[in-house]
Order: structure tokens, then sequence, then C-alpha cells
């Protein structure tokens, strides 16, 4: 038997299951839950999954679950997770806001899985707290909620917020929290149970390295893409980032030539395109904002490369469904959201 630290059992655990959410981030939040009942030989968790309306919800892989209930019944819980997914950027359900907002001044903690940090957001719930989510949608975040205390870390624990990335993310957060609440023995035995061999801590970074990403083990030339990708908005000259690490130009133009097939002033374009690309997908910032974000001067300069590489107009960008989308049915509270909106009403 393991020992425990919490006196207060089960710890009630409920789950908004917004529509497109991860299903590998919620299953992540879950099963730890279940397998550390199963160790200790107590019922030390138990969950409940609520919808906005009660009714079926489709996961981003088009799997849909039957929830427990709707969202706005009744709920008897501790702690309420938002699971988000892809088009989180869309959900503007300000029912939904109200109701998380009610909770909080109930004294239920609440938390974020993979996009959910978006939904605690926009409801005005993440104020003063640190808070992170998947970096996919980090820069979209940054520029949207400039005021909050954004990291890029693994999850955040801070009080009665709980945020974290996508993925698997929300294992590691699960472990962390179960070692808290009961013990480190516990918390050792879930993560075996899950052939989790290395428990990530909360300031783990989200990303691999740039040496994993790109496959590179060049000291000089990972320098200057790290340089690069710290510097997309204000972009850095070739004759720096060839001077940051000791190189000329030319040695510069040679390294990237021969590990990359392009040139650094190719590749710094396309680091700042595809920076451009999310905040197109991710926010509604004016097109000539996002170009100024992305390092572009001309908007017409940031539209041509923009089509050159993505074989589309910046402004049919927006219109594209995200890549991963299931086909099913939109949700009405995924309506886009326009600059009058409550998109960023904290």
């Amino acid at each position: 038997m393991f020992e425990t630290r919490t006196a207060e059992l089960p710890q009630k655990i409920g789950f908004l299951l917004l529509p497109h959410f991860s299903m590998m981030a919620f299953t992540s939040a879950v099963e730890p839950l279940r397998a550390a009942n199963r160790l200790s030989g107590r019922t030390l968790y138990s969950w409940h999954t609520a919808s906005i309306d009660g009714k079926p919800v489709h996961a981003s892989n088009g799997i849909a679950l039957v929830p427990d209930s709707s969202f706005h019944d009744e709920l008897d819980s501790r702690t309420v997770f938002v699971c988000a997914g892809i088009r989180a950027e869309r959900f503007s359900d300000q029912a939904v806001f109200s109701r998380l907002r009610e909770l909080s001044r109930r004294g239920v903690a609440l938390g974020g899985v993979c996009t959910g940090s978006l939904a605690l957001a926009r409801a005005g719930l993440l104020a003063g707290y640190r808070c992170t989510i998947h970096w996919e949608n980090m820069e979209g975040f940054v520029e949207d909620f400039p005021d909050l205390n954004i990291t890029a870390t693994l999850f955040e624990i801070d009080r009665d917020r709980y945020t974290c990335s996508g993925g698997t993310a929300p294992l590691d957060m699960m472990i962390h929290s179960i070692s808290r609440d009961f013990s480190d023995k516990l918390a050792i035995g879930v993560a075996e149970q899950m052939l989790h061999n290395f428990v990530r801590q909360p300031h783990d970074a989200q990303r691999m390295s740039i040496q994993y990403r790109t496959g590179i083990s060049n000291a000089k030339l990972l320098a200057v893409i790290a340089y690069m990708e710290a510097y997309l908005e204000s972009p850095v000259a070739l004759a720096e980032l060839a001077g940051s690490v000791g190189l000329s130009v030319r040695q510069l133009e040679r390294l990237f030539r021969n590990h990359l097939g392009k040139t650094p002033t190719r590749y710094y374009l396309e680091l700042r395109l595809r920076r451009a690309q999310l905040l197109l997908r991710q926010t509604t910032m004016p097109i000539v904002q996002v170009a100024v974000a992305s390092g572009f001067a001309s908007a017409s300069h940031f539209a041509r490369c923009y089509r050159e590489l993505f074989n589309c107009a910046p402004r049919a960008e927006r219109s594209q469904p995200p890549a991963g989308a299931s086909g099913k049915k939109e949700d009405a509270s995924l309506s886009p959201v326009g600059k009058n909106s409550d998109w960023a009403a904290t």
C-alpha cells in the first residue's frame, strides 16, 4: 500500500472536452489517475467528462467521445481541466467562459491541456499566473495575450492553475501531481506502469533541440540557427550571423549549402514565413501586422514570398482548414472571431 498525503479522497477531477480536442493529451491526463488507483488499491482519483452541451464530442482524430454530462450541469469537481486541440484559436463560447469564471470564484482549481490555455486566457483566468501552451500555438498566444506570463516549459503549476503543452506532456504533469498529492513512490510506480522511463520536470523544454530537429551536429551551424530563431521579428544581417560564430559570410554560406542544401538567407526567410503561417492560422492580427511580426517591412513583399513558399496568398491561408482536421461538422462556437469580438477581452 502506498503512503498517501491527502485526506480528502477521492480527488474529483473534471475534464471539459472542447470540439477537436487532442485525444492523446486527454488520455495522457486520465491514464496516470487510473494507474494510481490500481497501484494503491484505493480510489485516490475519480474523473468526470463533460462536453459543452452534453452531446458526444469529436476529437481532432475524428473519434467521438460520449461525455458524462453537460459542462453547464452541476459539477462536483475539485479541479477542472479544459481539453482542447486544433481550432482552439476559434473557440468563442461566452457561456463557457462565464462558467469557468464561476467555477474559479467557487474555489475550483482550473487547468488547460494542450491548447486549453487559450480558453482560460480568453475567460480572463490566467492573469497573474505562469502558464504555457503547445509550442505550435506559442507565437499566436503571446501575440494575443502579451501581458500574460507565458513560458515555453513542458507544464506549469502555479497555485490553482495547471497548464501544459500537448502530446504526452499531461502525463508528466499528472505524475508530478501524484507525487505532490501522495508520494514519490506512487508516482514512480505510475511512470513504470506507463513505460515512461524518463519523467520530465515542469521546467523542461517542450521541443527537441535544434540538433535533433535538423539532424545537424555542426556546433557553429546550430548556433546560427538558434540565433535566427531568436530574431524572427527583427532579422539579423548575414554578416552579423557569420561573425557571431567566427566565420566569414562565404564560409557560412558554404556551411548552409553543405548541410541544408540552401543559402542562409533562404533558410532564414523560410523560418520567418513559417512563423507568419502560424500567426495567420492562430490569431486575428491584420495581415500587415503579421508581416511586421515576421520581419517584413513591406506587406507586398511578404505576400509575394508567402505565395512562393506555400502556393497560397496570406489572406487565403485563413480560410484553409487546419492540418489534421477530421472533417466532422464544425461546431458553431468555433466560428472565426472578428476584430470586435471578445477574443482578447481579458
